[in-house]
């Protein structure tokens, strides 16, 4: 495995606060992320904006706007976890599809891959840079133009189940599935516009716990407890 790009909820981060950071969250993922490139794996970074912001459940704000709002939660998300891995002695870099003055450099592929091949963690922040798509539609495009060969996507939850695990205790996980299944059965791994998106790029997704210990590292080392979704 040589490139990977790594999905993290802005909930999880948060930790059981659920709100803000959990430093030692953090640094858990910067330490796995660290023995990862110091095996030559290539990681890039999408962190959705859920534990600073969710403005699509309100009625009161324009969803365009609320969306904006959203997509500067995960550039804050982005330059506070940056900066916990460089405390961790990593190289990192933030691309965003839109300006940010002098915080972020704006995105390109060939900036990832110049970044990717000094060896630098590359964070992508600020999903499409367009409303009405999510940061699973993000991390999707980004791992397509940037030639992935997985997204990993670190949960809540250990996989993809054939009902909410927290609400039906009876929900069976799959070991395995096809991005045909998820789509034709709503499962929810990510968004529908995301799931298209992957599907018609073969794009695979490896679904796991963020909670589990040195889940990404073991993910990636072959010891995985999750899910596979296959194209």
């Amino acid at each position: 495995m040589r490139r990977i790009l790594l999905k993290l909820s802005g909930e999880a981060l948060a930790g059981e606060k659920k709100h803000g950071f959990d430093e030692p969250t953090v640094r858990a993922v910067a330490l796995q992320v660290k023995r990862l490139t110091e095996d030559g794996i290539q990681v890039g970074i999408v962190i959705g904006g859920g534990n600073f912001w969710r403005g699509r459940t309100s009625e009161n704000i324009d969803r365009t706007k609320a969306d904006q709002i959203g997509m500067l939660a995960t550039v804050m998300n982005c330059i506070y976890v940056s900066e916990i891995f460089r405390s961790a002695g990593m190289m990192t870099a933030i691309l965003t599809p839109f300006e940010c003055g002098s915080f972020t450099k704006l995105f390109s592929k060939d900036r990832a891959n110049k970044y990717f091949s000094r060896g630098m963690v590359v964070f992508f922040a600020g999903g499409t840079g367009h409303p009405y798509f999510s940061t699973d539609t993000g991390v999707v495009l980004r791992a397509v133009e940037v030639d992935a060969d997985v997204i990993l996507l670190a949960k809540a939850v250990d996989g993809v189940y054939d009902d909410d695990p927290r609400t039906n205790p009876d929900a069976k996980r799959y070991d395995e599935v096809s991005i045909d299944e998820v789509i034709a059965k709503n499962l929810q791994v990510v968004d529908m516009t995301a799931s298209i998106l992957a599907r018609d790029n073969h794009m695979p997704m490896w679904v796991f716990s963020l909670n589990e210990e040195n889940s990404i590292v073991n993910t990636v080392c072959g010891d995985f407890n999750g899910t596979k979704v296959t194209v």
